[in-house]
């Protein structure tokens, strides 16, 4: 009597019992973890409003420097007036919140309306930050005991413990001292150059992507675009893969990893008396390093060890053609990203829960900090992700529900891997996009390439936003 007739016995060529029920647990398990961390998202802090304020600062710094059509094009109409109406919203959302608001914010918005000449309002900030003992409340109370006026290292220790180059420092500094010379003109000039970097360079790269993107169309609908090569991967079951994204990725790397390393980690880096914010970049780094050991040892088992990555299909030559690949893929998904983003503010509003490493690099102005930081989002990331999602899931999911259905379930559970509602939707899109390149391409170099391309134009925009 073979297996397959003895009663309870399994078919021949039936994963092992074991194999099933660790994949069980493991599926649950993420299901739980990802939905908890989707839920938690929404009570994390957003970067969208530190980076709409902080363009609009550009914009007040960048104004003198301004002349013709282009202050409307950049600037807006009224520049210092959004600022305040921004600064406001932002200050009456954390006390709504039952949270103290940020002191830096206190102090700009002060600053402001001094400079507009609404000075009882402005002292009434100035008063509720000098009931503290931050650097902003000692500013304050100088800003409200004029004499006698701080100078010499005074003036310079208070200056020197606000944000750099900005307009805190270049306002704190005019406030302190009317009609000294405070470098505005080198701050406006600066503020201009990061103002056409971070919104006229986006809007060209929009353009250049929507006609990529009707090209792509019009040359499919013509019959004219190139036939896809066969798509091949690594011969992995359906449950292989639920072990790999459920059990490695998630299990092993989002939940036990931080658990084990972290603590670690952080000790190791007391100890070394590393100090902030370089002490966050080799974190950052650190774990994200031991987060990938786990799914990619597992990976290479199930395919068998030494040389079996080559399933894979990065196809890494010629290096150029996967250059242009990801590059065109890049163009062609930015307009569909920001359409999807923008509909979801009209309809939404802001959520929150932006990835923390968005802040860390937007706050950062520490060279080797934001060096691990870009290595991280460049490099790393990009090389992971791809591998687990677009090289082993995408083949394994087509191989069951097509191609189309291999690139909408790849996109689906990397959206939800990055455990941030707010910025789910965008995700989903852009995982579309990466799924359609290595479908079109055969090249997982191709999407490695693409989605660094993409996490690159990202890092960039925070640190000239940042700096």
């Amino acid at each position: 009597m073979t297996a397959a007739n003895r009663p309870g016995g399994r078919p021949d060529g039936a994963p092992p019992g074991w194999k099933v029920a660790l994949a069980s647990v493991s599926l649950a398990l993420s299901l739980l973890l990802w939905l908890n961390g989707l839920i938690d998202s929404l009570s994390r802090p957003s970067v969208g409003n530190d980076l709409n304020r902080r363009q609009l600062e550009l914009a007040v710094l960048a104004e003198p420097q301004l002349s013709g059509p282009l202050p409307d094009l950049l600037a807006g109409r009224s520049p210092v007036e959004t600022l305040r109406k921004a600064l406001t919203e932002e200050i009456n959302d954390a006390r709504e919140a039952g949270q103290t608001p940020d002191p830096d914010l206190l102090l700009e918005q002060a600053l402001l309306l001094r400079r507009q000449g609404q000075t009882p309002a402005s002292d009434a900030l100035l008063a509720e930050l000098a009931a503290g003992s931050s650097p902003q409340a000692i500013l304050a109370q100088a800003l409200l005991n004029p004499e006698p006026k701080p100078a010499g290292p005074a003036k310079t220790t208070l200056i020197e413990a606000l944000p750099q180059g900005g307009v805190l420092q270049l306002w704190s500094c005019e406030a302190l001292t009317p009609g000294a010379n405070c470098g505005a003109g080198g701050a406006s000039r600066r503020a201009l150059l990061q103002l056409v970097s971070v919104s006229v360079l986006p809007v060209l790269l929009l353009l250049l992507g929507s006609a990529a993107l009707l090209r792509e169309f019009w040359m499919r609908w013509r019959g004219r675009a190139a036939e896809a090569p066969p798509l091949q991967g690594p011969q992995l079951s359906g449950l292989d893969a639920v072990l790999l994204i459920a059990g490695g990725f998630v299990v092993i790397g989002e939940l036990l990893t931080p658990l084990v390393v972290g603590p670690l980690l952080t000790g190791l880096l007391l100890q070394l008396a590393v100090t902030s914010p370089l002490r966050e970049g080799i974190s950052v780094v650190s774990l994200y390093l031991a987060l990938m050991a786990g799914p990619l040892l597992i990976l290479a088992l199930l395919l068998g060890g030494k040389g079996a990555m080559g399933g894979l299909q990065f196809r890494w030559r010629p290096l150029a053609l996967n250059l242009r690949q990801g590059l065109k893929g890049l163009l062609m998904v930015l307009p569909l990203v920001s359409l999807v983003g923008w509909l979801q503010g009209q309809l939404w509003g802001d959520p929150g829960g932006s990835n923390p490493l968005l802040e860390l690099v937007l706050n950062s102005h520490n060279v080797p900090a934001l060096a691990c930081f870009g290595f991280t989002a460049i490099v790393l990331a990009p090389l992971f992700e791809e591998t687990i999602f677009r090289g082993a899931l995408l083949p394994v999911a087509a191989r069951k529900l097509g191609a189309s259905g291999g690139i909408l379930l790849s996109a689906a559970v990397f959206a939800v891997a990055h455990l941030s509602l707010g910025e789910l939707l965008p995700l989903l899109v852009l995982g579309v996009g990466l799924g359609w390149v290595r479908w079109s391409s055969g090249r997982l170099g191709s999407c490695v390439l693409m989605h660094s391309f993409w996490n690159a134009l990202t890092f960039a925009n925070l640190v000239v936003l940042g700096w």
